[in-house]
């Protein structure tokens, strides 16, 4: 007998066979039906005990948390609620769990709670969905760059450069805190640091993979990035994981295309692989709403929001094009929005790119052509608008619920431009000459977009708060576990 788990015994056809199989109980009642979870599933299989064949002090120790193994007959329900189950045979305790301790007991627990507990959340419901969503996420996203003829890339993590010039990085040294080596000015001398040189850990791989974009043509990188920004919001993380393509010969309109297209992909796969998880985490944010007064109740359920991205094609509209939409929006007229829009060069906030998706366009919306100074030193200039005002080749792509979900651009490829944005931001031609090169040697049109996974996996899960979609968050004074 080979020992199977519940999702396949509950997925394969015909019964009156012998299984064995080995998990977590969540629930024993009436001394006679355990509710056994092995994690391959959301659901559990009912194994029931007759409690004349197995000695008291067994039983016992049967208790929500405890690791068994069952052996008995898989055979049709005799009950509701289930298709299969099995009639316990053998029945053999692996590890026990403690009831007057153990703190993931079979009743509502607040998510807060379960945070502090993050080494067990994955035994409820809730957290076992998510983290399965989270795993096929991350699948879906390797299958479809390699499906698509991208090279995976390993940035570094230790880096000598602040790819988005925002400044918020973690310093990475092996000097003495209390007493570092000094200059004769009074300065940390670096030089006798590990590295020669202050370092970072990386806030984003792009500029390393556009390296690799000039010479592979198609590459992307997918790995932890950090930023020491001291936000206690429930959309933030010191450590997150960022999925960042760059395509040599590719303009502004492949990179909407490509991200449009990556976008759909992924979610397609989680609702075809995933529905289990899906239909559970959707009746989760149900029950949740209804305590919600009407006007933030969500129009749509969560299956639909998904399938509203994947279904529907995504509106492009310049940034130029929404400030007059939002300038002249009802909310703004009447002074609903928290930022009201006065003039163009605003850096769009959350409500109004939500307002653009759910209620202007009703469906997902990419914004391109942003003003040049809002936006990142490498993204590539256009001509000066019939007004003078300059703008960048950068697109946003906003989602229902959400907002902003993936940010983009095509990158500036003349060695000149660069420079002068460069200078005029007072970044280091010496820091960044290796990136200076790639415009030298054989520069050509390219493009690339970063999206956070963790953001992704908010959406499909439904999740409110960012720290509830990864295993063990990094946030301002917490790094337990």
């Amino acid at each position: 007998m080979t020992s199977k788990t519940v999702a396949q015994l509950l997925s394969q056809d015909g019964t009156l066979q012998d299984v064995t199989l080995k998990g977590w109980v969540r629930t024993f009642r009436n001394d006679r039906f355990i509710a056994l979870n092995d994690g391959s599933t959301i659901n559990n299989i009912q194994c029931v005990v007759n409690s004349e064949n197995f000695n008291e002090a067994l039983l016992k120790r049967v208790t929500t948390g405890a690791a068994v193994h069952v052996t008995g007959e898989l055979v049709e329900s005799q009950g509701k609620g289930q298709s299969v189950e099995i009639v316990v045979k053998t029945l053999e305790i692996l590890g026990d769990s403690d009831p007057e301790t153990y703190p993931i007991q079979p009743k509502k627990h607040s998510f807060e709670f379960l945070r502090e507990n993050a080494h067990l959340r994955t035994r409820t419901n809730t957290f076992s969905a998510v983290m399965r969503l989270r795993s096929s996420l991350s699948f879906a996203v390797h299958k479809y760059f390699n499906e698509n003829g991208f090279n995976y890339m390993h940035t570094p993590i230790v880096t000598g450069s602040d790819a988005e010039g925002a400044g918020e990085m973690f310093k990475v040294t092996t000097l003495d805190a209390k007493n570092p080596p000094l200059n004769d000015d009074g300065s940390v001398n670096y030089k006798e640091d590990f590295f020669g040189k202050e370092t970072n850990l990386t806030v984003s791989g792009q500029l390393e993979a556009e390296t690799y974009a000039m010479s592979l043509g198609k590459v992307y990188t997918f790995g932890p990035t950090f930023r020491a920004e001291n936000s206690n919001t429930t959309r933030h993380l010191a450590e997150f994981w960022m999925i960042e393509p760059e395509v040599a010969f590719m303009d502004l309109a492949g990179n909407m295309d490509l991200a449009e297209d990556f976008m759909k992909s992924v979610l397609s796969y989680v609702l075809e692989k995933n529905s289990e998880d899906l239909e559970f985490l959707e009746n989760r944010l149900l029950q949740e709403e209804k305590s919600k007064p009407q006007a933030e109740r969500s129009d749509m359920s969560l299956i639909e929001k998904i399938k509203f991205v994947v279904d529907n094609n995504f509106k492009r509209v310049s940034y130029t094009e929404a400030i007059d939409i939002l300038r002249n929006c009802k909310p703004n007229k009447k002074k609903k929005f928290k930022y009201i829009i006065e003039e163009w060069g605003a850096d769009l906030q959350s409500e109004h790119e939500r307002f653009l998706v759910e209620k202007h366009f009703k469906c997902p919306v990419i914004l391109f052509d942003y003003p040049a100074n809002i936006k990142a030193f490498y993204m590539r200039l256009n001509e000066p608008d019939s007004e003078g005002r300059e703008t960048v080749r950068a697109m946003d792509i906003l989602f229902p619920g959400i907002g902003e979900m993936v940010g983009g651009s095509q990158r500036e490829e003349r060695l000149d431009v660069l420079k002068e944005k460069m200078k005029a931001l007072d970044i280091s031609e010496e820091e960044l000459w290796w990136y200076l090169d790639l415009r030298k040697y054989g520069t050509a049109v390219h493009s690339g977009f970063g999206l956070g996974f963790e953001r992704l996996v908010m959406f499909s899960t439904g999740m409110g708060n960012i720290r509830d979609v990864i295993p063990y968050p990094r946030t301002p004074q917490n790094a337990e576990f």
